[in-house]
């Protein structure tokens, strides 16, 4: 019998190439495109990307359909995301984005309309194999083949339930590959650029668009011994590590970047340092844990990625009171908010928020 895949076309040319393969391969394929929330006074850019789905339906001879998701993801991710600004974390809208909207109510309106599977143009695998506690196999998470577009850090929150009814069809390949296959199935966004950024911000600056929601007032920016050194635009736009965005005073001669190494919301004030080991950290702390599979008997050893396209370092992780503990073998940038991603080499386990 012919499965059916719901492919969540974003108006891109990985999301197109995963609809062409899919039909290629013989799969009763829909596409569906997914409207999200987007600000008034932020110039219109979903209209533009529907477009494009549609005519990449066109193209391949598929049906199209419309999911407004619009107010789930301002109450889901924007809301959070602007509520962990006021409070001075940074946090990661796309992991939200991806468990509540993509694997959340895309997957569920899927299933409900009668689909087999979803499909998304991420860079990720998925595989089988065994499970610890219980009889049978347990399907895992991979990084994508192409390392540079590898994406499986946004996914570590998915479990067997999603990962049983997703489909990655571009995973296995580098983006060179998807752009050649773009052409020979003559698909309209061939040529088209990658998206860069938050979606729902569009070319408006993250300070621009957090001043609409947050009250920012400029504060000083202090060395690690607390002496003021210049002017910040709003510590709520500050994240650990950050080496740009306010002016200090300078020696004369002095070129060295400085990062920030604390963010004290009370008195709007940001701490930096000349020394990126003062923003770094041996060990870290994360809350919300969730694992791929079975929950890996701790402690253990594996590798820790604290930030998108960052290399992952080894750790040792271990269970701590309420949450999960990771020592870093070498010092490490972990921001409160931000997503951790625990490996074992290409496979991801799991993750966690950065609670400190």
């Amino acid at each position: 019998m012919v499965k059916t895949v719901f492919v969540g076309l974003s108006g891109g040319v990985d999301s197109a190439v995963s609809a062409a393969l899919l039909k290629d391969r013989g799969f009763n394929v829909v596409g569906v495109f997914i409207k999200i929330w987007q600000p008034e006074f932020i110039e219109c850019t979903w209209a533009t990307d529907r477009l494009d789905a549609m005519r990449v339906c066109v193209a391949l001879g598929i049906p199209f359909r419309e999911i407004d998701l619009s107010a789930d993801y301002k109450r889901m991710v924007v809301e959070d995301m602007i509520a962990a600004y006021s409070h001075g974390i940074t946090p990661n809208p796309d992991v939200l984005c991806n468990r509540h909207i993509k694997f959340g109510r895309f997957l569920n309106y899927a299933l409900r309309e009668g689909a087999d599977y979803i499909a998304t143009g991420h860079y990720a695998r998925i595989g089988q194999g065994k499970r610890q506690k219980a009889k049978g196999k347990s399907l895992e998470l991979f990084r994508g083949a192409d390392r540079n577009k590898d994406q499986s850090y946004f996914l570590y929150t998915l479990g067997q339930q999603e990962l049983a009814r997703t489909l990655f069809p571009v995973g296995g390949l580098q983006k060179k590959e998807v752009r050649i296959l773009a052409r020979q199935f003559g698909l309209p966004v061939a040529q088209k650029a990658d998206s860069q950024g938050l979606c729902f911000v569009g070319d408006v600056s993250m300070k621009d668009f957090l001043s609409r929601y947050i009250k920012l007032e400029s504060g000083h920016v202090l060395d690690p011994n607390g002496n003021i050194i210049g002017r910040h635009d709003g510590a709520a736009l500050y994240t650990i590590g950050q080496r740009h965005g306010f002016n200090i005073e300078r020696v004369a001669g002095e070129r060295a970047p400085h990062y920030v190494i604390s963010v004290d919301i009370p008195s709007n004030s940001i701490r930096v340092s000349s020394r990126r080991e003062d923003a770094s950290r041996k060990e870290a702390f994360i809350d919300e844990a969730r694992w791929i599979a079975d929950v890996p008997p701790m402690p253990f050893r594996a590798q820790a990625q604290t930030r998108y396209r960052e290399h992952s370092s080894d750790a040792v992780i271990a269970e701590t009171t309420g949450g999960v503990s990771i020592a870093f073998e070498e010092s490490h940038i972990a921001a409160p908010g931000q997503s951790l991603v625990i490996y074992d080499g290409e496979k991801c386990l799991g993750g966690g928020i950065i609670r400190k």
